[in-house]
């Protein structure tokens, strides 16, 4: 298995990211590695973080197209993991 540090990248802190988090079946949003699946994810998470996962859905976000100068340039792609816990599971993020 590999590290869940090089799995899990950061949280991601948006205000729809943290209206997740407490709702009735808290979801937790992460930054994930490009080449990571869903069973690495839940793997890392329930390690790092010592919970139980109940689901994971990924979305793959394209990077924007940037004006660099004069020619244009792209920022990376990324993935983002969105980790749904047990009932009664909770994470501290900061």
């Amino acid at each position: 298995m590999k590290d869940p540090y090089e799995v899990l990248l950061k949280p991601v802190i948006t205000e729809k990211a943290t209206d997740l988090q407490v709702s009735e079946e808290p979801q937790y949003t992460f930054r994930v590695r490009l080449d990571a699946n869903k069973i690495e994810i839940k793997k890392a998470i329930e390690a790092a973080f010592k919970v139980r996962v109940k689901r994971v859905n990924t979305v793959r976000v394209r990077g924007k197209r940037r004006r660099v100068r004069i020619q244009m340039g792209k920022r990376p792609d990324w993935k983002k993991a969105y980790v749904t816990l047990q009932k009664g599971e909770q994470i501290e993020l900061y």
